[in-house]
């Protein structure tokens, strides 16, 4: 991909930011973190030169000043709540991102437990984390929230609450997802912080949308893309127009909430030290496009895939029509349509000639390569030995696995674990690719061309077994596919 994002510009000017909010106040600032910190590959998407683990490299050059506390919601335990990009609970996430931290030598202090009203899962969790020498401390649901201020802003409210006991100047606040209760565990450490006597600052560090570049930049509508089941919508900051005569872009959930914040601030402080969402934010990721064309194709490209996503999950039950029209809205304010997606149009017309599922990946250098379903293999296993004989330089009609090694795994699936299918996924043909490997020069120099499928486009004709979906993830490359199954059975 060509690279349209400076990422050791932006690890600089973010980390410059934090440091001088911090200065802003009494030397302590609860920086509410919005997104993945680990993992935010739809960052690195639609920034090309993005690094996805950039919120971590920003967290470790501040670890001297910084500690971590979790936040879940106790409804959110209660429901099993599940990250749909990883398939594990919010609870059992809290203990990996703990893990990730103290890995990267990130100092974590606690664990809070908000929206608390006695649950037995949340119980049972707090529990087993005490057990684990881990600090827990729990915030309960206010009546009238979030419009009840005074009751909010009192000892009945917030003052319930327990008070979070922290020992450096920057403290992150993070959580598995969405609604777990951030923001609410800030402003409650604000009113317990000023209640001691310290003068304790709040801002949000959010990637999108970027508050600097227009509203209907394309990466500013794959945002909205990307949050179409939550309703999102990017809009004008009219409390920013309004204090400083500047346009900026903010989403409506921060715009809608910020004269309680406003009302919030005023009762703890006797005054709010911003005028605007956009000035409780500290993200510096719009003074660091260093090629706008390349991130606006980059984020064509994810409003597209995001609409492939949303057809795909119509067809499976998973979401609802709204989001699909409202992608496809988006898609008509970028001026652009599936047909940019130059895989998508391939993908089909191998599909129509062989009249079986097909499949089509776009190298690094714009060709174009496709694959069939055979016999032997699939058609996203196929595409996959097709693209790396050509990255490798090898003839076409060279046989990169030889059936002898084949067979006995197709003879292994059908006979010995029930596999209807003998067809090779995308894992089993790579395994099946190393094994000739060993004897085999061509297999070996085809093997070797694998990083360079990084950051390739593909789309099928069919939708994909979750088993290739894992493997396209793996491998970096972004895949699409038609909202339709291989088959007409009922039950897939």
């Amino acid at each position: 991909m060509k690279i349209g994002f400076d990422n050791e510009k932006y690890l600089q000017m973010q980390s410059e930011h934090i440091r001088e909010r911090i200065n802003h106040f009494d030397n302590k600032l609860y920086l509410e973190f919005g997104g993945k910190l680990f993992d935010d590959y739809h960052a690195a998407r639609v920034l090309p030169g993005f690094a996805p683990d950039s919120k971590l490299r920003l967290l470790m050059q501040l670890s001297d000043q910084a500690e971590i506390v979790i936040v879940i919601s106790a409804g959110d335990i209660e429901k099993n709540k599940v990250r749909g990009d990883l398939g594990i609970t919010y609870d059992s996430d809290v203990l990996r991102l703990m893990d990730s931290f103290k890995e990267k030598g990130l100092y974590v202090g606690s664990v809070v437990i908000t929206q608390y009203s006695g649950q037995n899962s949340a119980n049972l969790f707090k529990t087993r984390l005490e057990k684990l020498g881990i600090k827990v401390y729990t915030h309960y649901s206010i009546e009238g929230y979030p419009s009840n201020i005074p009751l909010i802003v009192s000892d009945d409210g917030y003052g319930k609450n327990d008070y979070i006991e922290t020992s450096r100047p920057l403290v992150i606040i993070t959580a598995p997802g969405p609604g777990s209760g951030k923001m609410a565990t800030c402003l409650s450490q604000l009113y317990h912080e000023h209640k001691r006597g310290i003068r304790a600052g709040y801002a949000k560090f959010e990637t999108f949308p970027i508050w600097n570049i227009p509203l209907k930049h394309p990466v500013n509508l794959a945002y909205e893309a990307a949050t179409a089941d939550l309703n999102d919508v990017n809009m004008i900051d009219p409390f920013h127009l309004d204090a400083y005569g500047i346009t900026t872009v903010n989403y409506n959930r921060d715009v809608e909430i910020f004269p309680v914040l406003d009302a919030i601030f005023e009762r703890i402080y006797g005054e709010n030290p911003y005028k605007s969402p956009t000035d409780m934010g500290v993200n510096m990721a719009g003074n660091c496009i260093c090629d706008d064309d390349a991130c606006r194709e980059a984020s064509n490209q994810e409003i597209i895939r995001r609409y492939y996503a949303a057809l795909k999950g119509l067809a499976e039950g998973t979401s609802q029509e709204d989001e699909a029209f409202k992608i496809e809205l988006l898609m008509k304010q970028a001026h652009i349509t599936v047909e940019d997606r130059k895989v998508v149009q391939a993908a089909l017309e191998k599909a129509e000639k062989t009249d079986g599922p097909a499949a089509a990946l776009e190298l690094p250098d714009g060709t174009i390569i496709t694959g069939k379903t055979t016999p032997l293999l699939g058609a996203s296993a196929a595409v996959l030995l097709n693209a790396l004989k050509e990255l490798a330089g090898l003839d076409d009609e060279i046989h990169l696995i030889s059936p002898s090694v084949i067979e006995p795994i197709q003879k292994l699936k059908t006979s010995f674990l029930g596999s209807k299918n003998p067809r090779l996924h995308t894992d089993e043909v790579l395994i099946a690719l190393s094994i000739s490997a060993a004897t085999d020069e061509n297999a070996q120099c085809a093997l070797e061309q694998i990083p360079k499928l990084s950051g390739c486009q593909a789309h099928t004709s069919v939708m994909l077994s979750s088993v290739d979906i894992k493997q396209f993830k793996r491998l970096n490359i972004q895949v699409t596919s038609e909202a339709k199954y291989e088959n007409k059975r009922i039950y897939h």
